[in-house]
């Protein structure tokens, strides 16, 4: 196979599994990974250290910024998975692997230089400001709804509105920002703007508190006023911003799912050893069948979850936007992962819930995971629609 083959992705999978066991892990109990709004920055930049000494900082990338295909990409994350500072160390985290991915298919070669390389290199953070404040009708999985407005005023775009959990703002230093920009004729067009953080116009109005916490910089409320942003810093075409959204969004929840794959089967590994050395009523945990079969329901669970990313990987590598596909994946491998971490924690018993394993913080994780990128419910709507058009034009 050439350089975006499967083998290469398990070559270089196993490398990442290597560094997170031996090097991350010892990190989960750190007391710089314990505040409410994710890992303290001064963190992620001693793991990134490391990670580039061994030579697997952002290993989805090669030379050049060619992507690994999206299966050589999905095993590499479920490996970085394995610890909730896994894809922190080798720079595979939301948002910024999402990002990296819409820079490097969507953005001028000028636009690269400037805000990608700098991601790439794992030096800076980013956020893409696309939501918006519910509780002032803003767009959250329904784009339509957009409030914050672009407008030209001369050779630039004038920006004001509210974002809204916006991962990573506090201390990023790439901005991907949509704006409606209604044009003559359409009812409503949006665009993607790129923008260096931080900046006078953007202020952030305070960090959410959320049931994660894996995410430097947690999930601001940003207020933007008067930001003024040149063409030359406009991402792709003027009005293309939802389909720009997609091209992102379709390959981001399939990584999402590869990464908490990872997560769910470190939860099953710590589960596992756990119910094999514990004894109750004179027999191991294990052998007790509702214990057992737990496990053996988890099990079977990890390994569904594989398949259906490896299916979806699959789309995404013919050239398929794949949105559907990834609708199907997010839902099915998203509620499956939760499954497996609740039942984690219920072996674990009291253990389960306390912060003397990750197990407690994955079972959070992947509770947050069932609402990011579209909960399963926008989701599942919007399949059942796809059926019903399908229907009726048979």
């Amino acid at each position: 196979m050439g350089a975006n083959g499967l083998d290469t992705g398990e070559r270089i999978a196993a490398r990442v599994e290597a560094f997170v066991r031996a090097e991350v892990m010892p990190y989960e109990s750190d007391p710089r990974t314990q505040g409410r709004h994710g890992p303290l920055d001064e963190l992620v930049d001693e793991l990134r250290e490391k990670a580039r000494k061994a030579g697997v900082l952002t290993p989805h990338i090669g030379d050049g910024g060619l992507h690994l295909s999206h299966r050589a990409t999905a095993t590499i994350l479920r490996r970085a998975g394995l610890s909730p500072l896994g894809p922190l160390a080798v720079n595979v985290m939301a948002p910024d692997e999402g990002n990296m991915y819409l820079l490097g298919e969507v953005a001028t070669p000028e636009q690269k230089a400037h805000f990608l390389q700098p991601l790439v290199a794992g030096t800076s953070r980013s956020a893409f400001l696309m939501t918006e404040p519910a509780a002032e009708g803003g767009a959250g999985s329904d784009p339509s709804m957009m409030k914050t407005i672009a407008r030209r005023d001369g050779g630039d775009w004038v920006i004001n509105g509210k974002k809204a959990f916006i991962t990573g703002m506090t201390g990023a230093a790439v901005g991907i920002l949509m704006a409606r920009t209604d044009t003559d004729g359409d009812k409503m067009g949006a665009t993607l703007f790129l923008v260096d953080l931080p900046n006078p116009a953007i202020r952030i109005e305070r960090l959410i508190d959320t049931i994660d916490s894996a995410s430097p910089g947690g999930h601001a409320v940003v207020t933007i006023d008067d930001l003024r942003v040149p063409d030359d810093q406009i991402l792709g075409a003027v009005h293309q911003g939802f389909h720009y959204a997609q091209v992102r969004l379709a390959p981001g929840r399939l990584t999402h799912c590869s990464r908490w794959l990872g997560a769910a089967t470190r939860a099953q590994e710590i589960a596992t050893a756990y119910t094999t050395s514990r004894h109750a009523f004179g027999k191991l945990l294990i052998d007790h069948e509702g214990v057992g079969f737990m496990l053996a329901d988890n099990h079977i669970a990890l390994k569904q979850a594989e398949l259906t990313i490896d299916w979806c990987a699959g789309v995404l590598d013919s050239g398929q936007l794949g949105t559907v596909e990834s609708s199907m994946a997010k839902v099915a491998v998203s509620e499956a992962l939760f499954k497996i971490a609740d039942r984690c924690v219920q072996m674990m018993g009291g253990t389960g819930v306390s912060g003397d394993t990750v197990v407690e913080q994955i079972f959070r994780e992947i509770r947050a995971f069932r609402i990011y990128d579209g909960p399963t419910e926008v989701h599942k709507w919007s399949l059942a629609k796809s059926i019903k058009r399908a229907a009726l034009a048979a």
